[in-house]
């Protein structure tokens, strides 16, 4: 069966577990707290795939209006952790090969300009903090650790993008980091094609020590198979 075919099946499950109140003194914008509950609550598996969400139990538990909850739920709906039938059902999504497939695709494709655009513009305290995450990088990827090389390489992933200055590209990594977590973690192939080719991550490396953007870009390339 082609696994771009699959379907995901859902379980329907109701959903059964407690969320911690919010804390409503840090000073965060309200429905960025939400936000982030519920997503870490479904990366987490707390909240599993096919669970029903109910705004009134959400907003109950976390002691909060229903209006910034579904403000959340719809913010986790257009990147993909949550499906919407109006009228029926709010449930956790199933993730399909097909999105896995895409986010990967995303992300090695958003990183490789994110290192273009940061190695031009970044200092050189921030280059060292970049080279420092490349070095956890290769260190996991030497070890043949597949979650840590994901965990490494998204926080690689993450420090890049914060250099690259441009708010339009932390906004959209902001939003889009749960999704791209939740599609990636654990998922084989992402690693897979990485691990097997580990020695560009020091080609990688040396790239970003030498400001060289398009051997960074190239190298990234090539490690996730698309050069």
């Amino acid at each position: 069966m082609n696994p771009r075919s699959t379907r995901p099946s859902y379980t329907g499950a109701a959903m059964t577990v407690t969320l911690r109140p919010i804390d409503l003194t840090t000073g965060r914008i309200l429905s960025d707290e939400i936000y982030d509950r519920i997503g870490a609550a479904i990366l987490d598996g707390v909240l599993p795939p096919g669970a029903r969400l109910r705004d009134i139990d959400l907003a109950a538990q976390l002691g909060v209006s229903r209006t910034p909850v579904r403000e959340a739920l719809q913010r986790l709906e257009r990147f993909g952790l949550v499906e919407v039938a109006v009228g029926r059902y709010t449930r956790v999504s199933v993730t399909s090969d097909r999105v896995r497939e895409e986010t990967g695709e995303f992300t090695a494709y958003f990183m490789g300009n994110a290192l273009r655009m940061a190695l031009q513009r970044c200092d050189d305290e921030t280059l060292a903090g970049m080279l420092d995450a490349s070095d956890a990088v290769l260190d996991a990827a030497g070890r043949q650790d597949s979650l840590a090389l994901f965990e490494t390489s998204y926080a690689f992933f993450e420090r890049v993008t914060r250099a690259t200055g441009n708010t339009v590209f932390i906004g959209v990594i902001r939003e889009a980091s749960l999704a791209i977590r939740r599609n990636l973690h654990g998922w084989k192939p992402f690693v897979g094609c990485p691990l097997a080719r580990a020695e560009g991550y020091a080609r990688l490396r040396d790239a970003v020590a030498a400001r060289d953007a398009d051997g960074a870009e190239q190298a990234l390339r090539w490690l996730h198979g698309l050069a």
